[in-house]
């Protein structure tokens, strides 16, 4: 198994906004194609206005293969149209991980 941690910083006092056009577009999407959602978060305290999620895959080519299938599909495009649009975001980040052996979620 590898994880993808994924952190979006949005514009200050804007991640409400990026939180309920992700919920309204991505997230269906996204649990269609990329299904395995370990966690989806926003920030309380230390640096704000930051979203963080993290995904399961069974391998990376499991990755590719499911973020691939997710890009071909149009209304994924309407979702990435409608993000740029907005300008909500500041930065985004993903990094990819391993879990050790004794991580209690392999």
């Amino acid at each position: 198994m590898i994880v993808d941690l994924r952190i979006y910083t949005c514009k200050a006092n804007r991640m409400p906004e990026f939180v309920k056009l992700y919920q309204e577009y991505a997230w269906p999407l996204q649990q269609k194609y990329l299904g395995r959602c370990l966690g989806w978060y926003t920030t309380v305290e230390g640096p704000l206005n930051r979203v963080v999620h993290i995904w399961a895959y069974d391998s990376q080519a499991d990755r590719e293969a499911r973020r691939n299938a997710m890009a071909a599909d149009p209304e994924w495009g309407v979702y990435l149209r409608k993000a740029a649009e907005a300008g909500l975001l500041l930065d985004m980040e993903n990094r990819i991980l391993r879990p050790t052996e004794f991580s209690p979620v392999r």
